[in-house]
C-alpha cells in the first residue's frame, strides 16, 4: 500500500495550484489560507479549507469535480516539475515480478488525482487501482488502508499482510490501526527519528538501495 505524495514523488505544486484554482472557481472566494496537506485526505483538507474560508453553500463533491478537471488539464507538468523519489522504479519493477504481491495506493488524493499523478511518470501499470484506499473514501487515513485492505481480500479471495509505505506519521499511525506493517521512508518533511517514534517498524532514508528496500518491503 504506497502513499503517493513524497514517498513515491514529488508532484511539482501542480495538484496545490489546481486545488486553489479549483475552490476560488467554485465557490467564488478568493484563497486566504492554505492548509497542511501532508499525510491528509483530501475529504479532510476540503472540510478544514471551507471552514476556514465560510463556505456552506458547496459540496465536496462539486469542488472535486472542476478540481480533477484543472489537475487533468496541467497533467503533463507533473514530469516536468515534478521528479520520482530516488530508487522508487526499481524497487516497484522489482515488487512486480513476485506473483504473490499485489501493489495498489492508499493515499489522501482522490483516486483520478492518484491516476494522473502516477501515470505522470510511467507507473500507472505497477498498481491495481481498484484495491486502493482514496481521499474520497473517508476523512480519516486509517479507514483508508482498511477499505484498502478489504477491496483487496474481495477481489483475490485470499488473506493479505498488508504492508504500508509512506512518509508521514499519519502513514504510519493509519497502519498501526489496522495491524499493518510500516516501512516508512524520510523522503517528505517528517525526519526519521519521528517515524520511528511513531512506530514504524522500518525507517528507510529513501528507496535508493532497492535491495534493502525490496527486503524491508517483503521480510516477514
Amino acid at each position: 500500500m504506497w502513499d503517493i505524495d513524497y514517498t513515491l514523488l514529488r508532484g511539482g505544486g501542480v495538484a496545490a495550484r489546481s486545488w486553489k484554482a479549483a475552490f476560488t472557481e467554485v465557490t467564488g472566494v478568493g484563497w486566504r489560507e492554505t492548509p497542511v496537506f501532508g499525510g491528509r485526505t483530501d475529504l479532510d483538507i476540503c472540510a478544514e479549507v471551507f471552514a476556514t474560508h465560510g463556505v456552506t453553500d458547496c459540496t465536496p463533491e462539486r469542488f472535486f469535480a472542476r478540481y480533477v478537471e484543472l489537475v487533468e488539464q496541467a497533467g503533463h507538468e507533473f514530469a516536468e516539475q515534478g521528479a520520482l523519489m530516488p530508487g522508487v522504479r526499481e524497487v516497484l519493477t522489482h515488487l512486480g515480478t513476485d506473483p504473490g504481491i499485489v501493489q495498489t495506493l492508499v493515499t489522501g488524493n482522490i483516486p483520478q488525482v492518484a491516476r494522473l499523478k502516477v501515470a505522470a511518470f510511467g507507473l500507472a501499470d505497477d498498481f491495481d487501482f481498484e484495491v486502493g484506499g482514496y481521499g474520497t473514501d473517508d476523512s480519516v487515513r486509517a479507514t483508508l488502508v482498511k477499505r484498502s485492505l478489504a477491496r483487496a481480500e474481495a477481489k483475490y479471495g485470499e488473506r493479505f499482510r498488508p504492508v504500508v509505505v509512506g512518509d508521514t506519521v499519519n502513514d504510519v499511525t493509519a497502519a498501526l490501526a489496522n495491524g499493518a506493517a510500516v516501512v516508512a521512508v524520510a523522503t517528505g518533511a517528517t525526519p526519521a527519528a519521528e517515524l520511528a517514534a511513531a512506530g514504524a517498524h522500518t525507517v528507510l532514508t529513501d528507496l535508493s538501495d532497492a535491495e534493502a528496500a525490496v527486503r524491508a518491503l517483503t521480510s516477514g
